[in-house]
């Protein structure tokens, strides 16, 4: 378990290809994008490029919020929150794209341009819906 999110949160998060909304600091004020990622022992990891990218290395503090929704209707949501840290190794981006792409039904060598980003959880939320 991560430091910042309860082993239920990690859970919910870990396998379902759902996007997660990405949020940056742009001028002091929030930017907030959808994602794919993926969540293993604590670390969001992401392929950003564009002002997502911009802003991470101005400022490293990063939220992203992700739901389950059906219909309409919110079945859970977790927040995090936590430090940002851009990944300049093109074997590691190589190995996220593998890794994140198949869970959407992309092709694991597509978007080559994106630049790998982890997140280390420092603090988290979650909560479910009956």
């Amino acid at each position: 378990m991560s430091r910042g999110l309860p082993r239920e949160a990690e859970e919910l998060i870990e396998g379902e290809p759902l996007m997660a909304h990405f949020a940056t600091s742009h001028e002091d004020r929030p930017h907030v994008a959808p994602v794919w990622y993926r969540y293993e022992s604590g670390t969001l990891s992401a392929l950003i490029t564009g002002r997502k990218l911009a802003n991470v290395r101005r400022n490293p503090r990063v939220a992203a919020s992700i739901e389950k929704s059906s219909g309409g209707s919110a079945e859970w949501m977790v927040t995090i929150r936590g430090t940002a840290t851009v990944v300049e190794d093109e074997g590691a981006t190589r190995e996220a794209l593998r890794a994140i792409n198949p869970k959407y039904g992309a092709d694991p060598d597509a978007w080559t341009g994106n630049t790998l980003v982890r997140v280390d959880v420092g603090s988290g939320t979650y909560r479910t819906y009956d």
